[in-house]
């Protein structure tokens, strides 16, 4: 995330008690979702040796009740794509799961798929980016409430996370760092996404765009509220003058930034939205601010849109993202996942008919004008 640490020195360090790197050493990589097509990949979804315990969880249906026999169901196919960019370092990672119930044998017993996806933008380093991706969708599937209370689960997994980091910091204070992270379940028709920080998730729906985030910044005058009556301060558009993220995991180390009881000014319960999934739902990006620094939320609709309906593959349509946010001289990495809702590309839209239709032309009107003075003479 460039600039969000001011006066940072990238990487904080290294250490053998460091959490898993989710990319493996690679810096570039392209990646289709399970069901995309492509032959699978396995170790898509970061895998932290604690997820490898659960069992028994049973992921039952959210709607209860009498069903519509023709009820909406998404198929869900993925993509992703990273980049180091123009930057030294590396400090994104990711997660791209389209049915963490198959990765890890639980039982399902609702309709529809149960897919887990983000994006986590790392400061100061990378190894608070790497805990939060390898330990949210745990902190998730272990709470008694899930799936019933996706938004409370969700908004409590962030807050767990966040205070586990903690303690591994004060463990080895060489992961000292930190991440805003954006994740996105779905769970049958339901779309929920929690986010803390400035990455962002854009839905297409039938080719409009629908932010299912806000970018948290410290210039926002919801945030400035909040940062100022919990004892900080905004200067130059920087957390006390110090970060450009109003929300983050991690960051513990720096000064007057956060407190036991979370509630300093650097805040990491995220902001959840939620929404059923219809027909017209086409697809969602999600990426971290490298690509939003180029892309606003319609033009990367418009253009994943294009994309799509020449190849239909979403991890072809991630990269052709990456490509056109380095052609536009993004500073930042770059990732980037784009979640597709139907097997099929996006329908050609209808151009609207114009409000004013005109009978005649403009050189049919010239034609006749010279009729009629040809009779006056």
């Amino acid at each position: 995330m460039e600039g969000s640490v001011r006066g940072g020195s990238g990487n904080v360090g290294s250490s053998e008690s460091r959490p898993p790197n989710p990319l493996a050493g690679a810096n570039r990589k392209c990646f289709a979702g399970v069901n995309a097509g492509h032959t699978p990949i396995s170790g898509t979804l970061v895998r932290h040796a604690s997820l490898k315990q659960i069992s028994g969880i049973s992921i039952e249906s959210e709607v209860s009740g009498k069903k519509c026999e023709k009820e909406y169901i998404p198929i869900v196919r993925s993509g992703v794509c990273v980049d180091i960019g123009f930057r030294q370092n590396m400090e994104d990672t990711y997660v791209c799961c389209d049915n963490f119930t198959d990765e890890y044998c639980l039982k399902n017993t609702g309709d529809g798929p149960n897919a887990f996806y983000g994006v986590f933008d790392g400061h100061g380093g990378k190894h608070a980016a790497e805990f939060v991706c390898s330990n949210l969708l745990r902190f998730i599937m272990e709470d008694e409430d899930f799936p019933k209370h996706i938004e409370k689960v969700i908004t409590s997994a962030f807050l767990q996370a966040d205070t586990a980091f903690a303690e591994a910091c004060s463990v080895d204070s060489a992961l000292a760092s930190g991440t805003t992270a954006l994740a996105a379940l779905i769970v049958g028709r339901s779309l929920v996404v929690a986010n803390a920080g400035d990455c962002r998730a854009v839905l297409s729906r039938r080719g409009k765009a629908i932010e299912m985030s806000s970018d948290h910044k410290p210039s926002c005058m919801g945030e400035r509220k909040r940062i100022e009556a919990t004892g900080g301060f905004v200067y130059d558009g920087y957390l006390n003058g110090q970060l450009n993220v109003a929300r983050a995991l991690g960051d513990w180390h720096m000064e007057g930034m956060k407190v036991a009881d979370g509630l300093g000014p650097l805040s990491a319960e995220p902001e959840v939205r939620k929404m059923k999934l219809t027909e017209e739902d086409e697809f969602l990006i999600i990426g971290c601010d490298g690509i939003w620094d180029v892309f606003r939320s319609e033009n990367a609709v418009d253009f994943a849109r294009r994309k799509l309906q020449e190849h239909n593959d979403p991890a072809a349509c991630c990269k052709d993202l990456v490509d056109e946010a380095l052609k536009r001289k993004s500073g930042d990495n770059l990732s980037v996942v784009v979640v597709c809702f139907n097997s099929i590309p996006p329908p050609a839209l209808a151009a609207p008919k114009p409000r004013v239709q005109r009978s005649i032309s403009a050189e049919g009107l010239k034609e006749l004008q010279s009729f009629l003075n040809s009779l006056g003479n």
